[in-house]
C-alpha cells in the first residue's frame, strides 16, 4: 500500500492517475450517452432503462460513489500538475513573429487545448453538478420549466403518465423530463455549449492519456490523435442531439 500511494506522490505517478481516472470517466461519457440516446427509440425504451438502473440499488451507489471517487482523483491530480508544471517554468519565452503555417497552427491550438485543461475540467465539473441537481436531485428551481419533476410518473408499461406515483415504488418518467426540460431554449442552449467545452477537453485528454500510458509512439500516434478527435466529434453530436431535437419537435 506505502508502495502505491508512494508513485502518486510523483509526477510519473499523478500522470498515470490522471490518465487512468480519465480513462474511466471517458467510458462513463460514452455510457451515459448511450443509454440517454434510447429517448430517439420512444418513452418505454428510456423508461424501462431507467428503472433498470434504479433497481440495481446499492450496487447503483456503489457505483456512484466509484464515479465521485474517480472525478475527485482526477481533478486533483491535474491541479497538483498543473502546480508542478508553473513551478518548473522558470523561464518565459515570447513567441517569435513567424509565418502560420499548417504544422504550427496545429501546435498552437494544441498547447491552447493543454494550457486551458484546468479551467475546462473545472468548468466541466460544475456543468456536471447542474445536470445531476436538474435530473437527478429534480432540483425544481433551476429546470427553467416551471415543472415539478418529482411528480413525473408512468405505469408498469412505462409509457403511460401516472398520476400521484410515489418515489421508491413507481417508475420514474424520465421521457417526460427530458422533452420537458429541453424544451428550455436556455437549457438547452447552456447543454450544447457544455458539451462543446466537454468534447474539446475530451479530444486532448484522450491523445494525453494514450501518451501517458504508453500506447502513443511515433507509428500510432498519428491515428491516436484522430480516434481522439472523432469519438469527440461523435460524443458531441449524440449528446447534442437529443436537446436539438427537443427544440425541434422531433422528439416530443
Amino acid at each position: 500500500m506505502g508502495f502505491i500511494t508512494g508513485i502518486f506522490k510523483t509526477s510519473l505517478g499523478r500522470k498515470y492517475l490522471m490518465a487512468i481516472t480519465g480513462a474511466g470517466l471517458f467510458g462513463f461519457v460514452v455510457m451515459h450517452m448511450l443509454g440517454n440516446l434510447l429517448v430517439f427509440a420512444g418513452p418505454s425504451a428510456i423508461n424501462e432503462y431507467a428503472a433498470k438502473l434504479q433497481a440495481l440499488g446499492p450496487l447503483l451507489w456503489v457505483a456512484r460513489i466509484g464515479l465521485l471517487g474517480m472525478v475527485g482523483l482526477h481533478i486533483w491530480s491535474a491541479i497538483k500538475l498543473t502546480s508542478e508544471n508553473r513551478e518548473a517554468r522558470t523561464v518565459e519565452y515570447e513567441a517569435a513573429v513567424e509565418p502560420v503555417d499548417a504544422h504550427r497552427r496545429d501546435d498552437i491550438v494544441a498547447k491552447f487545448a493543454a494550457r486551458t485543461m484546468i479551467f475546462s475540467g473545472l468548468i466541466i465539473a460544475a456543468f456536471a453538478f447542474y445536470h445531476l441537481a436538474h435530473y437527478t436531485w429534480k432540483v425544481p428551481q433551476i429546470n427553467g420549466a416551471g415543472a415539478d419533476f418529482e411528480s413525473f410518473y408512468v405505469t408498469a408499461d412505462f409509457t403511460t403518465p401516472l398520476e400521484g406515483g410515489e418515489e421508491g415504488k413507481d417508475h420514474a418518467d424520465v421521457f417526460k423530463m427530458i422533452v420537458t426540460g429541453f424544451k428550455v431554449p436556455a437549457v438547452s442552449v447552456f447543454y450544447v455549449v457544455a458539451v462543446g467545452l466537454l468534447c474539446v477537453h475530451l479530444s486532448h485528454g484522450l491523445s494525453a492519456m494514450f501518451q501517458s500510458l504508453g500506447f502513443k509512439n511515433k507509428n500510432i500516434g498519428p491515428w491516436m490523435g484522430r480516434f481522439a478527435v472523432g469519438a469527440a466529434v461523435l460524443i458531441f453530436l449524440g449528446y447534442i442531439s437529443i436537446p436539438v431535437s427537443v427544440l425541434v419537435g422531433f422528439i416530443k
